[in-house]
């Protein structure tokens, strides 16, 4: 007969999911990535709720950017314009971050600081796709592709 402890570890691990590779904070084997298949592959990999967040980010961000760029950069997909990048969205367990990498430039600043994305990056979470709100969304798009990451230098 099985103990109620051997019998709630099996159930446990019967309904766990695997997260993806760039939910649990290692680096994805698309690291360097550049393009768009990439970036759909990453997208459409992601569990829902993710998922439904990260389309319609990446919606949104070419309704706004006509020069758009994408990539798949440490497990995130990366959005810029020109030679630069200016935004990321990464899926993590229960939420997406988009995160803006000149983020303290922005207005109105974006409330959330990512830890180990640098001082300047802000961001939101996002849990479901009812808590992005595009106009800001877009509004923040526009003005990081206006002034776009070179890597370290300003341009």
């Amino acid at each position: 007969m099985k103990s109620s402890r051997t019998s709630a570890k099996t159930a446990n691990a019967k309904t766990s999911t695997k997260l993806q590779v760039a939910m649990t904070g290692k680096a994805s084997p698309a690291k360097a990535a550049e393009g768009d298949a990439p970036v759909f592959a990453y997208i459409a990999g992601l569990p829902q709720p993710q998922r439904a967040i990260a389309e319609r980010i990446d919606a949104l961000a070419a309704e706004q950017l006509s020069d758009l760029r994408r990539a798949v950069k440490w497990g995130m997909a990366y959005y810029g314009v020109g030679g630069g990048w200016c935004f990321s969205s990464g899926a993590f367990v229960g939420h997406v971050k988009l995160m803006f990498l000149r983020g303290t430039e922005l207005e109105p600043e974006p409330p959330v600081t990512p830890v180990g994305m640098g001082k300047s990056t802000r961001g939101v979470e996002l849990a479901s796709v009812d808590d992005l709100d595009e106009r800001l969304a877009a509004s923040w798009m526009k003005q990081a592709a206006a002034m776009p990451f070179f890597g370290g230098k300003k341009r």
